[in-house]
């Protein structure tokens, strides 16, 4: 009995691991479960390089859209028709962001194709907004923007 439940595990786990290998454990927007079943939800996930998912709101890609956006982390994000979501870069909002830094950047991602801006809120302080991004950053995403653009005032 202990034995078959033994290699039951072991199955398992080797089952998981394939799915991992070949899903791949890059950065990637998880759809969350119990907005599935919504038509439009404004409410999604990233989960970064270290497995820690992030809720993150869903915006247009417009300076009005998150003009009074700051102590976040934002993401560029281009979503194709068939809903699948590709970033395309991470920034930093500072309570001191300039507008002209904004400006720049909505003009940058515009250009590189994205549609929407996805906003994480929940990281607590300067620090851990940094180390979101040092998570969602992937080196995939390195070759078309500066990567990360840390939009603060004077630091």
């Amino acid at each position: 009995m202990e034995q078959s439940m033994n290699t039951a595990i072991l199955m398992r786990l080797a089952a998981v691991q394939t799915m991992r290998s070949k899903r791949g454990f890059g950065v990637r927007e998880e759809r969350l479960k119990a907005t599935e079943t919504l038509r439009h939800s404004h409410l999604t996930s990233w989960r970064g390089r270290s497995g820690r998912r992030y809720v993150v709101g869903i915006h247009a890609p417009s300076e009005a859209e998150i003009a009074d956006i700051s102590d976040a982390v934002m993401l560029a994000v281009c979503r194709d028709p068939n809903g699948v979501a590709t970033l395309i870069d991470v920034a930093l909002s500072g309570p001191l962001m300039e507008h002209k830094a904004r400006r720049r950047w909505m003009a940058a991602i515009r250009e590189h194709g994205a549609n929407e801006v996805h906003v994480h809120r929940l990281a607590q302080g300067e620090e851990e907004r940094r180390a979101v991004v040092e998570d969602l950053r992937d080196s995939a995403i390195c070759e078309g923007l500066a990567c990360v653009k840390v939009m603060v005032g004077a630091a």
